[in-house]
């Protein structure tokens, strides 16, 4: 039968027996309909029209509310209301919903309204061949001793097939393996596979077999599951270890650390598990020396260091050693390890001193034996053979012994304490070893001092300069030696030279400290007595012999303000400084009345005389000149002005504290031809009483221009017709840009002398060497015309200084600031600033050097630094800084006083 008309069968069937239960049950129950589906069919596939074989109108379905109201509750089915068809709602697995071999069948109720209509459809569920089969387990595994009996058989898995007869598990396949078959045998209706052993195992030889079991089931194509068999061979203990090697032989050199692995010994066995499972020891009859150096590990077989391996006491150790397993019963091997130990360089040299001094004279001659040493080392052959050296820049040598390895440490050369007083010389000892070792030692040796250096001054010549008056045993200089030497050979005194005293010779009045070498004078010095002298100081060490050296020390006496200007003109017979000067009546403006003379005994500053009027009886009649003392008339006379005038003058000099005299002229105006008569009679007395003082004023007035003239012509010459033989001898400065004064340098003999402005600081010093504008005279005079041209010098500039006039005046406070403006010089003095940069405007000798400064682009006068005037001028008053400034083409000198006030900052 078709399937159609299986369904139409089964309809009818179904209809028949519902019929039957409608007319028992009632009108509302009608007869059941069974349908087959085959599992697996697509969700939408029709099963059969319910409607249909219920011979239910289709038209009124919807309208009767068909629809199924019981049935599984995943709901597989569903009904089309609009045809009565049923189809599949949901795709069916018949091995998840009906577990077993039965039928599987779903029930479903259907109901129609109006009337009611109840009707059951049954469903069943056909298998198809949808599923493989499958072991419970991917691998099975099985171990089997070597030894087993032939056809002994192992049970395996039987596979499972979800599917029922006939696509259930049919028949089993075994993997091709010579030693396994496959047996299967049926219980229950199962099939049950055995593995049987065919062939004896052995494991040396395959240790593990790997089979695959097959499982087909009942389908076209059969579908099929596999089983992998994981066959393990068990040991039996029947094989002995075998070591790889018959002999081991290593080398190994000496002196190895504690541990050091020498090598490792393998055996191996061919069984398994604890059969092969192995253990070193060493030889039973070994000596006992060779258990105190080796140690074998029983598990690893290494051989390691345990004790102290020296070459020079055995060179070959050979060790018996056994390999056994733990089988039962257990089996072992025999071997042997060869061990040949190598010499190394192990040994460092050792160096033995033996000093004879540790301090040596420095006086000591070359090749005088200091210490003696002897080197040795433990190896032997090259690796014993030692060459010695010393450190570099020593002046000492290592002269080798006829005794091998024997020296002697001597002076290669002179010893200079002064230069290396000290010496730590390394002693280096070197094998011949690969790699070389070395040894070192270090010898210290102490240079004993001898008196070979003479005490040394700074300078062979040092410049004094001291202001005169000074107090009797007050301190005026220092003189410092130092000697290389030490302790009593640097231990120096100083003494005074007394010997070939001259005209000047004032040593008898200085004393100096012999320790200290500070100088006293036991006398006040005059500048106008003593301008300048000289002394020697020496300077003995302890030493024994003793040494000594000298310094010359040029004292030049520097003027203060200590003398009181004298009139000259006039004075009267009593000796007072009065006259009566006659003048005609009818006399013009600017007539000469007189002149007051004066002089000054000290110099510079302190002779430089100023006149001025302190009383006068008609200021409109007379003026003084201020820097000449010439008295001249402002205007002509008249008939009203009285007939005699009291002029009194006051001549004061510029120092410091200055010092002043007077002058009291009478004047009487006469009529013209008195004037003439009492002219002829006063001349006529006059020249009488002041013969002998105008004389002398005219001889030094006259002689002062032309010495000064002369001493500038020859030097001038001198200068320029220096030949290059003599350039030797003459004062070098590096620094000499030509002005002509700044300072005057010159040199007589071996001496050399510095003339300097007024203001000079007691105790300053000059010493060869230093720089400055220099006038340099050549040394080719004998003493005597160097004397006379020192005389010269200084008297050309005595004059020159005194031609020279202070000019400015400026006043500052001494907390004034760093940079500050003094005042403008080149406007003050008159001159254009757009000269001063190419004339060379400069400050070219001060007693303050370093607290001012001037521009050269517009000539103000700079403070530099801070001002201290506690410090500059301690408590003298007033402070008063002289500045020489200096111009060139035309030469110009002009001095500039700058006074510091104070200001309360103590």
């Amino acid at each position: 039968l078709t399937m159609g008309e299986q369904r139409r069968g089964l309809a009818n069937w179904w209809m028949a027996l519902c019929f039957s239960f409608l007319l028992c049950f009632g009108p509302h129950v009608s007869a059941q309909i069974r349908y087959t589906v085959p599992e697996e069919m697509k969700e939408g596939s029709v099963v059969g029209n319910i409607a249909k074989d219920l011979g239910l109108d289709v038209s009124t379905l919807v309208d009767r509310r068909f629809r199924i109201v019981s049935g599984s509750k995943d709901a597989f089915f569903q009904v089309n209301q609009n045809n009565g068809e049923l189809y599949i709602h949901k795709s069916i697995d018949r091995e998840e919903l009906c577990d077993g071999n039965g039928a599987c069948v779903l029930n479903l109720k259907t109901a129609v309204e109006n009337p009611l209509e109840i009707h059951y459809v049954a469903v069943e569920v056909t298998d198809i061949n949808d599923n493989h089969p499958s072991f419970s387990e991917q691998h099975q595994y099985f171990e089997i001793a070597e030894h087993t009996p032939i056809g002994t058989s192992f049970q395996l898995h039987a596979a499972r097939d979800q599917d029922v007869s006939p696509y259930s598990v049919r028949l089993y396949k075994l993997s091709q393996d010579e030693n396994f078959e496959i047996d299967i045998r049926n219980s229950d209706e199962e099939k049950i596979p055995f593995l049987v052993l065919k062939k004896p195992l052995d494991r040396e030889q395959k240790s593990e077999h790997l089979l695959i079991l097959k499982a087909l089931d009942g389908g076209n194509p059969p579908k099929s599951g596999t089983l992998n068999i994981t066959v393990t061979v068990l040991d039996s203990n029947d094989n002995r270890p075998v070591f790889s090697q018959n002999t081991y032989s290593i080398s190994l050199q000496e002196n190895p650390p504690t541990g050091t692995t020498v090598i490792t010994i393998k055996a191996s066995d061919s069984d398994e598990g604890t059969n092969s499972e192995i253990e070193y020891s060493l030889g039973k009859t070994l000596k006992r020396k060779v258990y105190d150096i080796f140690q074998l590990d029983r598990i690893t077989g290494e051989i390691k260091v345990k004790g102290e391996i020296d070459f020079e006491d055995t060179d070959v150790y050979k060790l018996d050693v056994q390999a056994t397993d733990k089988g039962q019963p257990p089996l072992s091997a025999q071997g042997r390890v060869i061990i040949k130990i190598q010499d190394i360089n192990d040994n460092q040299p050792e160096i033995e001193l033996t000093s004879l001094s540790n301090i040596v004279p420095e006086d000591c001659k070359p090749g005088t034996v200091i210490a003696l040493i002897s080197v040795s080392d433990k190896d032997s052959g090259v690796n014993g053979n030692v060459v010695c050296s010393l450190s570099e820049n020593v002046t000492f040598e290592l002269k080798a012994s006829f005794q091998d390895n024997m020296y002697s440490l001597v002076t290669k050369g002179r010893l200079d304490r002064e230069l290396v007083p000290h010496y730590d010389i390394t002693i280096t000892a070197t094998d011949l070893g690969q790699p070389p070792l070395s040894s070192i030692k270090t010898l210290s040796i102490q240079v004993a001092d001898v008196n070979d250096n003479q005490p040394e001054f700074s300078s062979s010549i040092l410049e004094l300069y001291i202001f005169e008056n000074n107090a009797p045993g007050a301190s005026i200089f220092s003189v410092r030696a130092f000697d290389k030497d030490v302790n009593e050979n640097a231990l120096i005194s100083y003494q005074i030279n007394k010997s070939g005293g001259t005209q000047n010779d004032i040593t008898p009045f200085l004393n100096i400290n012999s320790e200290t070498g500070v100088i006293h004078s036991l006398k006040s010095f005059d500048f106008e007595e003593v301008k300048t002298f000289q002394f020697q100081v020496v300077a003995t060490d302890s030493g024994t012999p003793s040494l000594s050296s000298n310094v010359t020390v040029n004292v030049f006496i520097l003027d203060q303000n200590d003398n009181v200007p004298v009139i000259l003109y006039p004075v009267s017979a009593n000796g007072s400084a009065e006259g009566v000067e006659e003048i005609p009546r009818n006399v013009n403006a600017g007539h000469l009345v007189t002149k007051v003379r004066a002089y000054d005994a000290d110099i510079g500053y302190n002779g430089w005389l100023l006149f001025s009027l302190q009383e006068v009886s008609d200021h409109s009649l007379f003026r003084l000149d201020r820097y000449t003392g010439q008295i001249r008339t402002l205007r002509s006379f008249t008939e009203t002005d009285e007939a005699q005038h009291k002029l009194l003058v006051l001549v004061k000099d510029n120092g410091n504290v200055s010092l002043s005299a007077t002058a009291t002229v009478i004047i009487k105006v006469v009529e013209p031809k008195e004037a003439f008569a009492a002219s002829d009679v006063k001349n006529a007395v006059k020249d009488e009483d002041e013969n002998n003082v105008t004389f002398y004023l005219i001889i030094t007035l006259g002689s002062v221009p032309v010495l000064f003239v002369i001493s500038i012509i020859v030097l001038i010459v001198m200068q320029c017709s220096k030949s290059t033989d003599y350039s030797s001898k003459y004062l070098q400065d590096t620094n000499y840009d030509g002005t002509l004064c700044h300072s005057i340098q010159y040199r007589s003999g071996d001496k050399r002398y510095m003339l300097v402005g007024p203001r000079m600081s007691i105790g300053s010093t000059i010493v060869p060497g230093s720089n400055g504008n220099t006038l340099v005279i050549p040394d080719r005079r004998r003493r005597d015309s160097g004397e006379l041209t020192k005389y010269t010098l200084l008297t050309a500039l005595l004059v020159f200084d005194a031609m020279a006039r202070a000019q400015i005046q400026y006043a500052i406070s001494e907390d004034q600031k760093d940079g500050s403006a003094v005042g403008n010089i080149a406007k003050d003095l008159g001159i254009d600033h757009r000269s001063l940069k190419q004339r060379g405007f400069r400050i070219v000798s001060n007693s303050g050097e370093s607290m001012f400064s001037v521009n050269q682009n517009d000539g103000v006068l700079y403070v530099n630094g801070e001002i201290d005037r506690e410090e500059v001028c301690e408590r003298s008053t007033p402070c008063l800084i002289n500045l020489k400034i200096a111009l060139e083409n035309p030469l110009e000198i002009h001095y500039i006083i700058v006074e510091i006030l104070d200001v309360n900052d103590h």
